[in-house]
């Protein structure tokens, strides 16, 4: 991505998390770039899709760092783990993103379908992951869609968590906090 794109894409993407996507214009997009129209036109045909750009780049991330994490460990216990610690990072480093995308989750329009699309889209690698850990008995029986969207439901607690105490999150600390609670709560115990 070029240099002005990449500009277009992080100031909208803080634009939309602090003030919302429907209140964010293109004009405001613009000169808070500090460029013309047209210029943000060469990249982005609409804030639409400024909006779906932002977001499936975000989903890809937020994917790839757990395909990548997760294919190298055997255990599903383990494979959980990464997942709730990559979730924690993600909220830690890209807040405007994780704003967004669950500001928009709620709601008919097309954008809150496309946010709803790719959320159970995640939500069943990690359903994936939690079947599979029942079916060797690391994982405790029980409903693996319910588990899997706890787990996901990880991302807006970091969130609020990090909002409430208007600090940067320790990573390690909520991560053991998490642990502590959520995976030792799904542990198959022999």
């Amino acid at each position: 991505m070029n240099k002005t794109k990449r500009k277009i894409f992080e100031t909208s993407m803080k634009l939309f998390a602090e003030k919302g996507y429907d209140a964010t214009s293109i004009e405001e997009i613009t000169a808070t770039v500090g460029v013309a129209k047209g210029t943000l036109y060469y990249h982005f045909s609409s804030k639409e899709e400024i909006f779906n750009f932002l977001i499936e780049e975000g989903i890809k991330l937020l994917q790839n760092s757990i395909d990548i994490k997760t294919a190298k460990l055997d255990n599903y216990i383990d494979k959980l783990k990464a997942v709730i610690l990559i979730q924690i990072k993600i909220v830690n480093k890209y807040e405007d993103f994780i704003t967004i995308l669950l500001s928009q989750f709620y709601g008919k329009e097309a954008r809150n379908q496309m946010c709803q699309k790719y959320v159970y889209e995640y939500i069943s690698k990690i359903e994936k992951i939690v079947e599979d850990g029942m079916k060797v008995g690391q994982v405790k029986k029980g409903n693996s869609k319910v588990i899997a969207s706890e787990i996901y439901a990880l991302i807006a607690s970091t969130l609020v968590y990090k909002m409430k105490s208007q600090e940067n999150v320790e990573v390690i600390k909520l991560y053991k906090e998490f642990e502590n609670t959520i995976i030792e709560g799904i542990r198959e115990k022999k």
